[in-house]
């Protein structure tokens, strides 16, 4: 897939998640939480409030930690259209 075509699926796929409204099951948000920080290569600290919500969070990111942002916005797509869609 061409770096472009690769991009704008990653951009719709995020655009799928920010309007959808139904109920996500916490492992996959946070498997979408860590790929999307991933592919936009944003470490900063987990926004929560809530320490225990922080801590999955990294730990989250702690276990993609080996992929690129590439590999990051395929696995977000991938997740996207196997698992969230079939939520619908």
């Amino acid at each position: 897939m061409s770096d472009e075509k690769l991009h704008i699926e990653f951009q719709e796929a995020v655009a799928y998640i920010n309007n959808y409204d139904r109920l996500i099951p916490a492992d996959l948000l946070l498997k979408l939480y860590a790929f999307y920080k991933i592919a936009n290569q944003n470490f900063n600290n987990p926004g929560s409030k809530t320490p225990l919500i922080n801590a999955f969070k990294v730990n989250a990111l702690i276990q993609a930690r080996d992929i690129s942002p590439e590999e990051a916005m395929q696995e977000y797509i991938d997740l996207v259209n196997k698992e969230v869609k079939k939520l619908s």
